[in-house]
């Protein structure tokens, strides 16, 4: 199983624009990709250096296929979507492998 991360710092004006978008549109049109089974939206905490407000979206991909056939059919154009956040919101994204559950 393999989690496709989206890290993303929001400027905290836009925070709650940005926060109903990302429920309303973002989660739908990765879901929309039949790529990934599930989604976790969290808040990243501690880091008091940095301006904004920082989430973590990791979507769970249940096999590796799944997330090639998603990079290489959809990341560019839902990417794409975050232009309309441009100089408020920064992204990156990273992949990650689950190694074992407890």
């Amino acid at each position: 199983m393999l989690i496709y991360n989206m890290t993303m710092n929001v400027d905290e004006s836009i925070h709650l624009k940005w926060k109903n978008w990302v429920s309303e549109h973002y989660i739908p049109s990765m879901l929309n990709t039949n790529k990934f089974s599930k989604v976790l939206v969290t808040q990243v905490l501690g880091n008091e250096e940095i301006v904004g407000l920082t989430y973590s979206i990791q979507f769970t991909a249940p096999t590796e296929s799944h997330l090639e056939a998603f990079k290489e059919a959809h990341q560019a154009k839902v990417e794409s979507k975050f232009q309309q956040f441009k100089g408020e919101v920064v992204f990156f994204s990273s992949v990650l492998k689950v190694v074992s559950e407890h």
